[in-house]
């Protein structure tokens, strides 16, 4: 199979399921249904939710100088907001592929090299993993009994077999590159260490309490996007709190599954409400509701972005020559 089969199989196999659960969804529900719950949902808890959701982002555009900083590098705020929301503009459309398309906008336009941006973007994830895995550790000690048969179920021994198995066949493909292809290991190790520079950078940056609170703040953000949606409905007024963390980790996985999550989040959120016998019907609404919501704001807001990138940056390039 070649690359450029490979390549499309990426691209059509998400948008496949995604279409194939979009139908299966709306075999469960109808979107007269759908729209039943939304009429009758409160307005001003979806907004308030798409606030929380627009604050994490341009939190997320802020934190990004203080990893671009140690590396000698700045960028203005209007470029690294509108790269942030063109990168979810663009996983809509291809999994995925957000976070190289962040890190070659501001290569272009802020003229460093591309190694050191992705470098940074994939800092800037290993952050949002930390916080990520805190909040899984806080839906364990409310919810204990099904994630920890849920990791038992995943990470048996044929997993762990299988990891190391991978792992050995890195190994010696990497070490069989500097006898088969010199000069692509070379090529390689340069970019290599420019990512890891990159990485480096959330050791060396001066203002790392800023960073932190930036981390958590935009991770305190997602949380509070997804439960005050849930407060729009009537049906979510009287849940506890463990339903909403695990409906949010859920829907937070099925993002990465399909583009944008279309079609797996709304069915992420009623296997999670499901655990605790809340019906189907309002939780599969509220999660088409919820990722509707955050999908239009990303939409508008990075289409603006990508109409904008290039006007700003002529416009700023003849600042700087004049």
């Amino acid at each position: 199979m070649n690359k450029k089969t490979i390549k499309y199989i990426k691209i059509i196999l998400p948008i496949s399921i995604g279409l194939l659960l979009v139908f299966y969804s709306f075999s469960k529900i109808s979107i007269d249904q759908i729209f039943f719950y939304l009429k009758k949902s409160n307005p001003y808890w979806i907004l308030l939710g798409i606030f929380f959701g627009t604050l994490s982002h341009i939190s997320r555009s802020y934190r990004w100088n203080y990893l671009l900083n140690p590396l000698g590098y700045k960028i203005t705020f209007l470029n690294s907001f509108f790269a942030v929301f063109s990168a979810y503009l663009i996983n809509l459309t291809v999994p995925r592929a957000g976070d190289v398309a962040r890190a070659t906008i501001i290569s272009k336009y802020e003229n460093i090299p591309f190694d050191k941006t992705l470098g940074t973007v994939i800092a800037e994830r290993i952050a949002d993993l930390i916080c990520a895995f805190s909040i899984i550790c806080l839906a364990v000690f409310l919810k204990k009994d099904f994630i920890t048969n849920l990791i038992l179920e995943k990470f048996n021994s044929m997993s762990v077999f299988s990891l190391v198995f991978g792992l050995i066949i890195i190994i010696s493909f990497l070490a069989g590159l500097n006898y088969i292809f010199p000069s692509l290991k070379t090529k390689l190790k340069s970019f290599l260490k420019g990512i890891f520079e990159g990485v480096l950078a959330i050791t060396k940056m001066k203002h790392r309490w800023a960073f932190i609170f930036h981390t958590i703040f935009i991770w305190i953000m997602y949380v509070l996007m997804f439960y005050v949606t849930s407060l729009s409905m009537q049906e979510f007024n009287n849940i506890s709190f463990a339903p909403i963390l695990i409906g949010f980790i859920l829907g937070m996985f099925s993002i990465g599954a399909t583009n944008g999550g279309i079609g797996t989040y709304p069915e992420a959120v009623v296997i999670a409400f499901s655990l605790f016998s809340i019906a189907e019907d309002p939780s599969r609404a509220f999660g088409w509701i919820m990722w509707s919501s955050q999908t239009i704001m990303i939409i508008i807001f990075g289409g603006i972005s990508l109409l904008l990138l290039p006007i700003y940056n002529n416009h700023r390039n003849k600042s700087i020559t004049n």
